[in-house]
């Protein structure tokens, strides 16, 4: 069962997971999030708290996905139902908890662990289960594992998750998201430091996109311009000079073209981490992309993305980094 709720999380690969002690919390903390970037929240039973700061972040701040965590009972989950929450998360697979959600059209993320819970989720015609505790069940390698025999399920790796490890998680095909308690840091939300709950979001976004420079693309006209132009850059620059049918290449740094190209003046390539996530995070800014200019790789999956308005005189494209 594919949750639209559920894709629309995995488009960020991040669930902030919020336990709150003050409902007072609930709305400050939401904005805090979506000014970081990441509008999603999963508030837990943890506390008695958490149903109130549920309803107070659904009715107060609509930009914010809020579900609830740590669900263990179907009353917990048709409260988080009644306030206005977008999903339930449990910590196992409780079947209970899942076949209300399931015949409620609440969408849930069941906790799992081995793959006899897995195959439970798929008797749910579930799509998208949570992998907890990930650090002590083996972490990417058992994840690895899973998503042979388990290759349509989706995982959302919690539990030994953290900015040191989050890229490598997410790096893998059967990971929608991840999670856990390094967003936002308790100690900020004790302190109400809110504005430092934003700036970690950013920092971590910045991890999941992990922009970074490719290339920059020369439309030279001619192929004997083209290849006098790649050879000062490879002949300055101290790097191989190669050709391929479209351009002359100085190292990684410089892609001249032999034949009029995309772009007035040329292009500018920009790597990522994960191309999926960041054309999601593209378009939420507004921006459209020339789907007649999407390049493929051998196995059919999309390599690079082309925008469909130049900047600056130059077409742009975004290009998955290799892993």
């Amino acid at each position: 069962m594919a949750y639209e709720v559920l894709k629309t999380i995995a488009s960020y690969g991040i669930v902030p997971l919020v336990t709150l002690d003050d409902p007072e919390d609930a709305v400050p903390l939401a904005h805090a999030l979506v000014e970081g970037g990441i509008p999603i929240a999963e508030v837990t039973f943890r506390t008695a708290a958490g149903g109130e700061c549920i309803k107070r972040m659904a009715k107060e701040v609509p930009e914010i996905i809020v579900g609830a965590g740590t669900v263990h009972t179907i009353d917990q989950a048709k409260e988080t139902l009644d306030n206005g929450g977008k999903f339930v998360i449990t910590p196992g697979f409780n079947a209970k908890v899942v076949e209300w959600c399931v015949n409620n059209n609440m969408p849930i993320c069941p906790g799992t662990v081995v793959p006899s819970d897995i195959e439970e989720a798929m008797n749910f015609g579930l799509d998208t289960v949570k992998f907890f505790p990930a650090g002590v069940y083996g972490g990417i390698n058992t994840l690895k594992a899973l998503s042979a025999p388990f290759a349509s399920m989706k995982f959302v790796p919690t539990g030994g998750v953290n900015l040191d490890n989050l890229q490598d998680f997410l790096d893998l095909p059967c990971v929608a998201a991840v999670g856990g308690s390094f967003v936002p840091p308790s100690k900020q939300v004790k302190a109400k430091d809110w504005q430092g709950v934003t700036e970690t979001c950013k920092t971590i976004m910045k991890k999941v996109y992990d922009f970074r420079p490719g290339h920059v693309g020369i439309n030279a006209g001619t192929d004997e311009n083209a290849k006098n132009v790649a050879s000062a850059f490879a002949a300055m620059f101290g790097v191989e000079e190669k050709a391929t049918d479209l351009a002359y290449f100085a190292g990684d740094l410089v892609e001249v073209m032999k034949v009029p190209f995309l772009g007035t003046h040329g292009h500018v390539c920009v790597d990522t981490r994960d191309l999926p996530r960041a054309m999601a995070y593209l378009e939420r800014k507004g921006v459209v992309f020339d789907k007649d200019n999407f390049v493929y790789g051998a196995n059919g999956k999309l390599i690079a993305a082309y925008l469909k308005d130049e900047v600056g005189g130059f077409a742009i494209h975004l290009r998955q980094k290799a892993r």
